[in-house]
């Protein structure tokens, strides 16, 4: 799972770019102002796959903020600013950011930016849904859409496929009620937690004794252990 910095001091911009960036798959996390940020990337330099930075914030601008992140990691860096003057453009390239960005904006369109900057700042990841995960007798094909269980097709739903898809891809995490229906579902899913446990129930009864796998946790969601 791609992980994303989202830095705004705007409550309501870092939560309109969380739920679509989350929609998408991506673990967020958040920073208020730029000297948060250029903390968290000393702390853990490697930790992040984009970061999402704003210009115009208190304590430490998002220029300022570029400049001091780069002393210690090569995080892609996505600028996003109300002004729109070529020379704020020139100096964010100047500093090594990746793409620019003008509020208002769409949030469809700085997706499909984020993904186009990490598809080509990890080209190692371009490649990654082709593999093919395999648990002991349990054989996920991410591309072809095909489960086998000892060698046999497993006869999945398309839901129960994509439910599947993402706690295996999500290995070894704690996954929220929340999470799962949001990245499964969608954010703008209006059913209810039974949903979730009907499918994990079906799921679990089509993988077998490859169910194992699939660990509720209690009072959180579940998790796909292997």
């Amino acid at each position: 799972m791609n992980r994303l910095l989202v830095v705004d001091d705007e409550d309501k911009i870092r939560l309109l770019i969380r739920k679509y960036a989350e929609f998408e798959g991506y673990f967020v996390e958040e920073a208020s102002d730029g000297m948060i940020a250029v903390n968290l990337c000393r702390k853990h330099p490697h930790n992040y796959d984009l970061i999402i930075m704003d210009i115009m914030m208190p304590e430490l601008d998002g220029f300022s903020a570029v400049r001091e992140i780069r002393k210690c990691c090569s995080t892609p860096v996505l600028m996003l600013s109300a002004r729109g003057e070529e020379y704020d453009k020139i100096h964010g390239f100047e500093l090594g950011i990746d793409d620019y960005v003008v509020k208002p904006f769409s949030p469809k369109e700085l997706m499909m930016r984020v993904s186009a900057i990490i598809k080509r700042t990890h080209p190692e990841l371009n490649t990654a849904q082709k593999k093919i995960l395999s648990f002991e007798g349990l054989n996920i094909d991410f591309t072809g859409r095909i489960v086998t269980i000892d060698g046999k097709k497993a006869d999945l739903s398309p839901k129960e496929y994509d439910l599947l898809f993402y706690l295996a891809d999500n290995r070894n995490i704690a996954l929220t009620r929340e999470k799962l229906i949001t990245n499964v579902w969608g954010y703008d899913f209006y059913g209810d937690d039974r949903t979730l446990d009907t499918h994990i129930k079906l799921l679990r009864k089509s993988l077998g004794p490859y169910a194992k796998f699939i660990v509720t946790l209690r009072g959180v969601g579940y998790r796909f252990e292997a």
